[in-house]
């Protein structure tokens, strides 16, 4: 029994159908998917053959290196060899067994690419766009996106399709590609609500599910996990509950937990997250700790890392949707290293290298909050800035702000002493600071927090404003600012679990019949953050190894 059809989840009961075992998933919502399903999708998979066939050399050595320079002290973690020992081929048995299909992010450098080891290309992987259509009428059991990755109101599109949009009178052939992402989406509104060309976590999500499908292996919906069956000291079952009561499912296999992390429990927020712990998540509403608390209560052990790093983060703008609910837009790398934008505390001082990884941008707001308030901090920009870059949910192009200031996203000012006084910022301290960033931005150097030094920094700047693809000047009002908050896009924190993904108690022996993967379990990254999907690249290969230890341990999964 799997609890959970995320992309750990759904590769667990995947896999486990492949070995010859009879599975079932319990899904608590109605969808697929999770929070994998509004991810980008990316996995970290150092040595990957699909970096390696694009003609990019890595090596699990080098890996292991940069790992260890990042994590430090925390860095002792068994699992952590076997990711990078096994990964690569546990990817590869997924793609020719599977619907599973990843091609190489070619040059997508590692987050702290100054580190020994780190990798500037190939070591990140993406889903190739799927077919919705291929899921019939199954297609609506994937869950959406969040609102803002809609073009259109409905038509999903990537990092490349975003750039051939853009410039879509620019060349015949983003002219070309622009037209047949309308016309496909256009086509699809005619029979879906919403388009059916899938990518990032979508079409990850998608191609799991439609392996599932394929290989019939059922997943029961609305089947909320409440309880662990142990008898004899092994866990034999699970206990859910459905529309129709409790329902008691035995699993002579083992249960592998899968529903998501601990994001909205009050309790393990308290006590795992830093202070003050965000009061915003990325994750769905359904993740809230009920499976790693009937862990907890079977003799399984939480673990935190010697740190107390409970999240993996991202800053996020607070959106106001047209059903009066408010969304989280994530601040991942469309806006914050583009020159002409600076992100201040409430004393109205930088705090940060604004081009660094969302997950270091979010810690640094937590070390600026010890001295200063910045829960929320200030990305401020100009209008010659939003109309280039966008920022948030503002599209470039955009030339006039009001309907976002009337809204509430931003705040706008025609001087920065009014601004400032809008932001409750000492205005002097602020033109200050605005003015000091545009010497440096004249200069190219950033004397301060050196942004557009850094590799990572130029990937994600604009190659063509010089000196520094990462620095402008703030000189064109109105002047524009959005507050941003820390949000974790996953849990760090979770269950501790050995190299085959088994459930470990307080003396560190297996939980027999226990398996965690995905944000159930602790990661192997301890609250690290190293590159582009840290968190679904272990969780398919510990799902998938989950899976594998189960069937060499007993006889078939059977229900009751």
């Amino acid at each position: 029994m799997v609890a959970g059809a995320g992309p750990g989840g759904m590769t667990a009961g995947l896999v486990a159908s492949l070995e010859g075992l009879d599975v079932l998933i319990c899904e608590k919502s109605q969808q697929v998917g999770g929070t994998g399903s509004t991810s980008a999708g990316t996995l970290w998979i150092p040595g990957n053959s699909a970096g390696e066939a694009a003609g990019f050399a890595d090596s699990a050595e080098d890996a292991r290196s940069y790992l260890k320079a990042l994590v430090g002290d925390d860095g002792a973690d068994p699992r952590r060899d076997i990711f990078l020992r096994e990964g690569p081929g546990i990817i590869d048995d997924l793609t020719r067994r599977t619907a599973l299909d990843f091609v190489s992010c070619g040059h997508h450098p590692d987050y702290r690419n100054n580190l020994p080891g780190a990798g500037s290309s190939g070591r990140a992987i993406i889903p190739a766009p799927f077919d919705g259509r291929l899921l019939g009428k199954d297609f609506a059991r994937v869950r959406s996106p969040i609102d803002d990755y809609f073009l259109l109101g409905g038509m999903m599109v990537g990092k490349v399709d975003i750039e051939r949009l853009l410039g879509r009178y620019q060349s015949m052939e983003n002219f070309v590609h622009a037209a047949r992402l309308v016309l496909r989406y256009l086509a699809d509104r005619l029979r879906h609500a919403r388009g059916t060309r899938l990518v990032m976590g979508n079409a990850l999500v998608a191609q799991l599910y439609y392996s599932l499908k394929k290989n019939h292996v059922p997943v029961l919906f609305g089947a909320a996990f409440k309880e662990l069956v142990v008898e004899a000291g092994r866990v034999t079952g699970a206990i859910v509950t459905t529309d129709s009561g409790s329902v008691r499912i035995g699993a002579r296999k083992g249960v592998v937990l899968a529903t998501g992390g601990f994001a909205h429990n009050p309790r393990f927020r308290t006590i795992f997250m830093p202070d003050p712990p965000p009061v915003h998540s990325m994750a769905v509403s359904e993740n809230v700790g009920d499976g790693i608390e009937a862990a907890e209560r079977a003799g399984a052990r939480l673990d935190a890392g010697r740190a107390r790093r409970g999240g993996l983060w991202s800053p996020v703008s607070l959106v106001r949707r047209k059903d009066g609910s408010t969304g989280l837009y994530p601040h991942i790398l469309l806006d914050r290293a583009k020159p002409g934008l600076i992100a201040v505390n409430g004393a109205g001082r930088r705090f940060v290298n604004e081009g660094v990884s969302y997950h270091d941008f979010v810690e640094a707001m937590y070390r600026s909050n010890e001295t200063a308030p910045t829960i929320p901090a200030w990305l401020i920009c100009d209008a010659a800035f939003v109309r280039k870059y966008g920022l948030g949910v503002i599209h470039p192009g955009t030339r006039n702000v009001r309907k976002f200031e009337k809204s509430g996203y931003v705040i706008r000012g025609d001087r920065i002493e009014g601004l400032a006084r809008k932001l409750n910022i000492d205005a002097g301290t602020l033109a200050q600071t605005i003015a000091r960033h545009n010497r440096f931005a004249a200069k190219g150097v950033d004397e301060d927090f050196g942004k557009g030094e850094t590799e990572l920094n130029r990937f994600n700047g604009d190659p063509e404003n010089r000196p520094n693809p990462c620095l402008a000047p703030i000189d064109s009002p109105p002047f524009i600012a959005v507050a941003v908050w820390p949000a974790e896009i996953a849990c760090s924190a979770g269950l501790a679990t050995n190299g085959d993904a088994q459930a470990l108690d307080a003396g560190d022996r297996p939980v027999d019949g226990l398996y965690a993967c995905g944000n159930d379990m602790a990661s192997i990254m301890a609250g690290h953050y190293p590159g582009p999907g840290t968190t679904l690249g272990p969780a398919l290969v510990f799902g998938y190894r989950a899976a594998r230890h189960a069937a060499r341990g007993g006889c078939e999964t059977i229900r009751t």
